[in-house]
């Protein structure tokens, strides 16, 4: 059951690991920690972590256990639907003090994947690797262990996804010196988003107009794509989206208005409490 679990994570643990990593001991080589999240039909999902400080030679490894509980427990009561799942680590490999680890782990939930994050750059890249541990042995003799890759993807909510297109934004032009962005306001976002889909389009018309043509050879996958892409957009003449578009304008001026009168309701309120305790 173990070997058919599937891991998806998201952003914010690779940026609290990657975090964990730069604020780790002159004498640490790795960093571990525990994952946290939940589990549906074999799929892990990861969407938070914390790091448990921890001592490794090569003898033997020591981890402060009784600072992981508290920690969860702190993190229950804000985030009740958080569980163990499972714990990470720095390093593009499983080491030997790795089962010890995960013994600890897996009596604290069923089935604890094993996340590594490569934070020393092996191939150039920072790879992201996922494990399970499976029993080997034959019956009344001598048990063991292994370590087992299983499928690991990355998921966002849409505000991460939007975090993580303001991260890029960020990269100097090749690599150069990063610089200073701001967030957009809401009718940039939507000027940029239409442009994009705008490119888009322009990109799938010509897929199809070099189909047409012979130019590109056929695939069924794209063409059923793109039928079901066609059946998901509602049909509506130009005065029916006119009138969809403009009410929801309407609404979110109206947000926007009550937004600003609490506001300043608000600012006036603590005016007067400040003159009436003088």
């Amino acid at each position: 059951m173990a070997l058919n679990l599937q891991v998806k994570i998201h952003p914010v643990v690779l940026f609290q690991i990657v975090d964990a990593y730069e604020r780790r001991n002159a004498d640490s080589h790795r960093v571990i920690g525990t994952l946290l999240g939940n589990v549906d039909k074999g799929i892990v999902e990861v969407i938070n972590c914390f790091c448990v400080p921890h001592k490794e030679t090569v003898d033997q490894v020591e981890a402060e256990l009784n600072y992981a509980m508290d920690v969860h427990d702190l993190n229950r009561r804000v985030n009740s639907n958080e569980s163990i799942v499972g714990w990470w680590a720095t390093g593009h490999e499983v080491t030997n003090h790795s089962s010890v680890i995960h013994e600890y782990y897996a009596r604290e939930c069923n089935n604890p994947v094993h996340v590594t994050l490569d934070s020393s750059l092996q191939g150039g890249r920072m790879g992201l690797k996922a494990y399970v541990c499976v029993s080997l042995g034959v019956p009344n003799g001598k048990q063991g262990c292994m370590f087992t890759s299983i499928p690991i993807d990355v998921t966002c909510y849409d505000p991460e996804v939007f975090g993580l297109q303001l991260c890029q934004k960020t990269l100097g032009a090749g690599g150069g010196r990063s610089r200073n962005v701001h967030p957009l306001m809401d009718l940039a976002q939507v000027s940029e988003a239409g442009s994009k889909m705008g490119v888009l389009l322009e990109q799938v018309l010509q897929y199809v107009e070099d189909v047409l043509a012979g130019k590109v050879q056929p695939n069924n996958a794209v063409g059923r794509s793109l039928l079901d892409l066609i059946n998901s957009v509602p049909h509506m003449n130009n005065e029916q989206f006119s009138e969809m578009f403009n009410s929801n304008v309407k609404d979110l001026l109206m947000v926007i208005t009550l937004s600003q009168l609490i506001k300043t309701q608000l600012q006036l309120n603590e005016k007067l409490t400040l003159l009436t305790s003088v």
